[in-house]
């Protein structure tokens, strides 16, 4: 690949990325008030986008041995506990995934 080549891919990629970022504001123009689809959908895909993550984890346990459960099931029940105990989002999900390495690497 040319230096040319290079420098053109990232010019391309930093424009889109630009225009994306600019779309919302170019198209609703100078509006005061946020458009309702846009207030409903900022309510519900967070936790649409969470729970098709729970899903895509989880999609893959074996339930024939405790080997191929136990971590994760541990895991999942530390992560909504700690999350209802502490309502934070980043801790609940980073003690839960050092929780399941540790269980999978040294207990099972």
């Amino acid at each position: 690949m040319t230096d040319a080549y290079i420098w053109g891919a990232m010019a391309i990629v930093s424009l889109v990325t630009a225009a994306i970022r600019f779309a919302p504001f170019l198209l609703l123009g100078g509006e005061k008030k946020t458009p309702r689809i846009i207030e409903k959908l900022g309510g519900t895909l967070p936790y649409a986008v969470m729970g098709m993550l729970v899903i895509y984890c989880l999609k893959g346990i074996n339930f024939t041995a405790l080997r191929g459960f136990l971590p994760e099931l541990i895991s999942s029940l530390a992560v909504g506990a700690l999350y209802v105990w502490k309502r934070n989002s980043l801790l609940s999900i980073v003690a839960g995934t050092l929780l399941y390495m540790l269980l999978v690497q040294v207990v099972f």
